[in-house]
Formats: C-alpha cells, sequence, structure tokens
C-alpha cells in the first residue's frame, strides 16, 4: 500500500469521524432543545401533544442527518427566533421599541422579508434560465432558502407573540388563511429545494417560485386589506390537537400538487427535446424524462400526505362534530381533490401514460385543489366557514 493511498484512506476516515460528530452534535442540541421546550412550555401541552411534539423532534434528528442544508436552516431560524423571545422579554409592546424586532425579527417584519425574498428569488431563478448565469442560479437557490428562513422565523415569532398577548390565546400559527399561506409558502420552497438537489438543476425554480409569488400575493392583499396578520383567539372547533398534525399535512399535499403543477407547465414549455448544442433557455430546462419524473414523485409525496390529512381530518371531525364525515363543502371537495391524483396516479402506474396529456392534467389539478383551497372559503359556507374571507 503506497503512502498517497494510506493517506487518502485516512482523510475519507477523518472525514467520516467528522460527519458522525456533527450528527452526534445535531442529536445532543435537538435532545436540548426538546427538554427545554418540555420544561418550560409543559403546562400547555396535554398528553397528545406531547406525543406530537416528540415525532416532531424525531423527525427534525432525521431530516438534519439526511440534508445538511436542512439542518442548517434549521440552526438559524431556532437562534433568530430564540434571540426574538429574549428581545421581547415577555413585553408584546418591544416590537415597536426596539430596532431588531421592528425591522427583522418581529413575526411581521420576517414575514414581509419572506415575501420580498420569495419574489427576488423567482427573479433570479428566471434570469439564470434565460441568461445561462450560473451566479443567478445559485443566487435564486440562496434567496429562497433566506425567505424559508424568514418564513419560518416569522411563524414561530408569532407562536410566541400569540402566548405573549394571553395563554388563553396562545395556538400554533396554522389557524386562518394567513398562517396557512405562510404555512405554504415555506412548504412548497422546501419541497423544491429537495428536489433542486436531487436532481441537480436550478432551470425549473422560476417556475415553482411563481405559484408562491402568487402566495406573496394573495398574504400582503389579505394583510393590508383586510389586516388579517392580526393574531386572533381560536374558535372552539379549532381548540384541538389535531389541527397540529392535520394541518401541516395537508399543505404538504398542496406544496407538492402545485409544484407538480408548475412542472407540468415547464414540460409543456418545453415541449420537444432540444438539442445539446442549443443554447437557448428550453435547452437550459431538463430532459423532459425527468421534468415528468419530478411531476410523478411530487405528486405521489403530495397524495400520500394528503391522504393522511384526511384521515385525521376525519377523525377531528369525529371528536369536534359527532361524525368522522358530513359531506361539508371542504369535506366534498378534499374528496374531489383526493380522487382527482388517484385517477392520475393509477392511469400513470397502471396504464403508462406520461408526458403532455399528464402535464396538462397536473396543471387542470391545481385548479381542483385551488378551489378546495381558496374558493370554498370565498364562495361556499359550512362546517369550515372560520375561514371564510
Amino acid at each position: 500500500m503506497t503512502t498517497e493511498t494510506i493517506a487518502n484512506n485516512l482523510k475519507l476516515t477523518d472525514n467520516r469521524l467528522r460527519l458522525r460528530l456533527v450528527d452526534y452534535l445535531w442529536f445532543a442540541l435537538i435532545l436540548f432543545g426538546f427538554g427545554w421546550a418540555y420544561f418550560n412550555y409543559r403546562q400547555y401541552m396535554d398528553n397528545y401533544e406531547f406525543i406530537i411534539f416528540g415525532c416532531l423532534a424525531l423527525a427534525l434528528s432525521y431530516a438534519g442527518v439526511a440534508w445538511a442544508e436542512l439542518r442548517r436552516l434549521f440552526l438559524i431560524v431556532t437562534t433568530l427566533a430564540l434571540l426574538s423571545v429574549y428581545l421581547y422579554e415577555a413585553n408584546l409592546a418591544h416590537a415597536e421599541e426596539r430596532f431588531l424586532l421592528q425591522y427583522f425579527l418581529a413575526s411581521q417584519s420576517a414575514i414581509m422579508w419572506m415575501s420580498f425574498l420569495f419574489v427576488l428569488a423567482a427573479l433570479a431563478y428566471f434570469y439564470a434560465l434565460f441568461t445561462g448565469s450560473a451566479f443567478s442560479g445559485s443566487a435564486g437557490a440562496g434567496l429562497t432558502w433566506s425567505a424559508t428562513g424568514a418564513g419560518l422565523t416569522g411563524m414561530l415569532v408569532r407562536w410566541h407573540e400569540s402566548y405573549l398577548i394571553s395563554p388563553e390565546v396562545g395556538h400554533i400559527p396554522v389557524s386562518n388563511l394567513y398562517e396557512v399561506f405562510i404555512l405554504f409558502c415555506v412548504i412548497t420552497a422546501i419541497i423544491y429545494l429537495h428536489y433542486e438537489k436531487r436532481y441537480q438543476t436550478k432551470a425549473l425554480g422560476g417556475f415553482v417560485l411563481l405559484i408562491v409569488s402568487a402566495a406573496v400575493g394573495f398574504l400582503l392583499w389579505y394583510t393590508f386589506d383586510r389586516g388579517a396578520h392580526e393574531i386572533q383567539p381560536l374558535v372552539p372547533a379549532l381548540q384541538s390537537y389535531w389541527m397540529k398534525i392535520h394541518v401541516p399535512a395537508n399543505f404538504i399535499g398542496y406544496g407538492c400538487f402545485s409544484i407538480a403543477a408548475m412542472l407540468g407547465l415547464a414540460y409543456l414549455i418545453k415541449g420537444d427535446e432540444i438539442k445539446p448544442d442549443n443554447n437557448s433557455a428550453l435547452a437550459r430546462l431538463p430532459a423532459l424524462a425527468d421534468i415528468d419524473d419530478m411531476m410523478y414523485k411530487a405528486i405521489s409525496l403530495g397524495f400520500a400526505f394528503f391522504t393522511v390529512a384526511t384521515i385525521l381530518g376525519s377523525l377531528w371531525a369525529a371528536e369536534a362534530w359527532g361524525g368522522y364525515w358530513s359531506w361539508d363543502p371542504k369535506e366534498t371537495w378534499a374528496l374531489i381533490v383526493w380522487l382527482n391524483y388517484a385517477a392520475w396516479l393509477h392511469m400513470r402506474m397502471s396504464k403508462g401514460w406520461r408526458g403532455a396529456a399528464m402535464a396538462v392534467w397536473a396543471i387542470a389539478g391545481l385548479f381542483v385543489t385551488l378551489f378546495a383551497f381558496l374558493g370554498v372559503n370565498m364562495f361556499l359556507s359550512g362546517l369550515h366557514s372560520y375561514g371564510e374571507l
């Protein structure tokens, strides 16, 4: 064995040791955070919420090991959220008195930064697509990570702010359209960034960030026209641990379906395969087979989480209203969404359907999902009327 080979083996062993050490440090941080939150907020959690919290800690442990960038995001967001808690000093008025809170770390400030950065990221991604600029593509990814961090920070700080108003008002910020639009932006961005890394392409970022930017536009209108950013007490039906798992699972589904639709749009725009020497924006898009594969994986993941969310919703309904299913408009349209994507996956897996027709179907599915998510709240009434515009 040569000296060079020995040196390379030692270097490889050292890299693996450092990776394991980082993982152990990550586990230790998660355990410390879990213990700190337990001893400080145990009085606000029932047994079910404690189990949910424990499962979240396990999920974060795995996610941080599997995806280094996500681990870095969680560390930064946690640091910023804890800094915000420190700056508030249990006094909500400090949001208007302290520079860092007023302009960066108060929930509304962080969410405004999220909105700005997502739009900027979309522009950077499209500039990269049309010019071939690697720097702009990397900037788009960096801005997307930054926007996601700002959104997550805003949500955590908003959670703390709700308890500063009153322990009776305090709740996880997924209870109304304003809060779930923030959740939608964050979840959609994280899922997209996963696919961006897995397929090693930034050419699709602009398409996905289009739908996120549209959500940001609605969020800004809802904020300034309706004052929806004001924290309100929960209605009785939402005062349940079910909300903490049903709503996030639902929005993982919504985020995946939205990504699939924008991938379908990119598929249709690309049309036929372009010769490798063609330097157009269309040539920079991934191969049609890769876009099709991403679209399939996004819908599969979304369908799995949407199925879980629907089951959880039925259990919640049984507890809140005494029946698993009542054909409420929201429930009916959730079933329509589920059947639509079940049919899409069935035709893909059993009949081998691919290509433009499935891309069109994915785009059409977005409009069905959008009506179930937003249209029902705008035009129909029922047991879920607490989400009205």
